[in-house]
């Protein structure tokens, strides 16, 4: 029963890097086991998102390293030597837990973001980017979408004069062909219980 606390102890005085390969560690061992079954259970979407926030924890992390080694290094002198030493160490550790919990996470990440890291710029630029280039487009859609909505409304106003005989057959063809459409979506849109999801309209 002791060598299990001295070895959970010695693991822990390392800057807690090895508690996550710990984790790590104990995560596959069970896998064969009825414990494993259930773990493999769990919702795989959680098990990336833990594994994501793993990663961006060790990156807040090495953050914080740097700009302790950037404080050393720019006030240096012979007593900060041994500090500078262990801070390298532990950014090196931190680096090598943050690749092995990198290898676990499957992000997507775009080439123009990357691009504008190198460039120094900020990632979010390409966001913005986005969001502007997908509401000109909407608004584009939304005009042609309009202009066929007044081009159909004012066509059916004239062939209302000239036939409305057949404009009448049409527009009963239609609110039949949109009630059968409603009834089809009804239908697949059933409960098991035999309830009905009705969409509340505003």
């Amino acid at each position: 029963m002791d060598p299990s606390p001295q070895n959970s102890s010695s693991t822990a005085g390392n800057g807690g890097l090895p508690s996550t390969g710990a984790a790590a560690a104990s995560s596959p061992a069970p896998n064969p086991t009825s414990a494993g079954t259930i773990g493999s259970a769990a919702d795989p979407a959680e098990e990336a998102k833990q594994n994501l926030t793993q990663v961006i924890n060790s990156v807040d992390k090495t953050l914080g390293l740097l700009h302790q080694l950037y404080l050393t290094v720019s006030s240096f002198s012979v007593a900060s030597q041994l500090p500078l030493l262990q801070r390298l160490n532990a950014l090196v550790a931190e680096l090598d837990a943050m690749q092995k919990m990198a290898d676990k996470c499957n992000i997507q990440v775009p080439m123009e973001v990357v691009n504008l890291i190198d460039d120094g710029k900020n990632p979010d630029e390409f966001t913005r980017d986005v969001i502007n280039s997908c509401i000109a487009k909407n608004q584009i859609t939304k005009g042609k979408t309009d202009a066929f909505k007044s081009l159909r409304k004012h066509l059916l106003e004239e062939l209302d004069q000239a036939f409305p005989d057949e404009v009448e057959t049409y527009r009963e063809i239609r609110a039949s062909s949109a009630a059968e459409s409603k009834r089809l979506a009804q239908s697949q849109s059933a409960l098991p219980n035999g309830d009905v999801k009705v969409k509340q309209e505003h």
